[in-house]
């Protein structure tokens, strides 16, 4: 890694506050890349359900770790997090700036905080008895069995989240120890700035909501049934992701699209309020109001950049 600690700049936020038109605006002041750390933003044809930045935004601005694999392929935080730290180390070696955006708080916090995370490969086996078992019993019981195995990770990892239950039992099972003993930590290669982006609750919902009109009014459904029609399964992690999973039941016939939106804009005001948690832990943070008419400019200055490009 780069032995002079070059400043890492982390643009966070809950879904739909702003942080895409910020790190455009941001990343073009400070001569700077944008790398991706939202978890759904690498499967490729996934486009409208996670608000990925339209081909003339990643036009304007050189981004990372976007579209990467098909959604049937494994991703694990493991894997991000050596594929953030080369991008990071390219675009520095470029004399550019790295800007670090999204809202998933595991990968924020693994680069961030610098974890150290187990390399623990898939058991496929494994994981298919624990999914058959959360069918079968419910995700609350898997999720009991994991805070016997591991309180740490059961109290950080939320219950309906079956994926990040099952992976924290499978390295578990495979080392004998919790993933939070594993995870170490330690300083991160580089110095770190963290820019949170926030609004009052009911502004933010009020966008979330008018953001889920605009992706159903942009083709949603026909995205997310047209990768179950691929042969894509609702039970892999991508199809069972916010934006995605809301919809099986009207693949089902269980099901309305009424029903199904209503749930996705709940379901994204809860996921809202937990994406803070992560957030405030983040060091070296800055909040920042995303209404402020000046906001490019706090936003500069909590960088410690007077002005543009260096």
């Amino acid at each position: 890694m780069n032995t002079e600690h070059p400043l890492l700049v982390a643009l966070v936020g809950p879904t739909a506050v702003g942080k895409t038109a910020l790190s455009l605006e941001l990343a073009e002041a400070l001569s700077g890349e944008i790398v991706s750390a939202d978890s759904r933003l690498v499967y490729r044809g996934m486009d409208i359900g996670t608000a990925k930045p339209t081909a003339q935004e990643q036009a304007r601005i050189p981004h990372h770790l976007i579209d990467i694999i098909d959604p049937a392929d494994d991703y694990s935080l493991a894997t991000y997090q050596t594929a953030v730290y080369a991008a990071i180390d390219a675009i520095v070696a470029r004399g550019r700036r790295p800007l670090l955006v999204g809202g998933t708080g595991q990968y924020l916090a693994a680069v961030l905080e610098g974890w150290q995370i187990p390399h623990v490969p898939p058991q496929p086996e494994l994981r298919n008895a624990l999914l058959a078992q959360a069918e079968r019993d419910g995700s609350a019981g898997l999720h009991q069995k994991l805070a016997q195995a591991d309180p740490e990770a059961a109290a950080a990892i939320d219950s309906s989240n079956v994926r990040r239950v099952i992976r924290a039992l499978e390295v578990f099972h495979v080392t004998g120890q919790p993933m939070s003993v594993l995870q170490t930590r330690q300083p991160p290669p580089y110095r770190t700035i963290t820019l949170d982006l926030e609004r009052p609750r009911p502004e933010l919902y009020a966008r979330i909501d008018e953001r889920v009109g605009a992706m159903v009014h942009s083709g949603l459904i026909a995205e997310v049934l047209g990768l179950i029609r691929s042969g894509y399964s609702w039970e892999l992690p991508a199809m069972s992701s916010l934006g995605y999973r809301e919809f099986a039941g009207l693949w089902a016939g269980t099901a309305t699209a009424a029903d199904c939106i209503s749930q996705l804009k709940f379901n994204t005001h809860r996921f809202a309020r937990k994406q803070g948690a992560w957030f405030r832990r983040l060091p070296n943070r800055h909040v920042l109001p995303a209404g402020a008419d000046n906001l490019l400019e706090q936003a500069i200055a909590a960088t410690g950049s007077s002005s543009g490009p260096e």
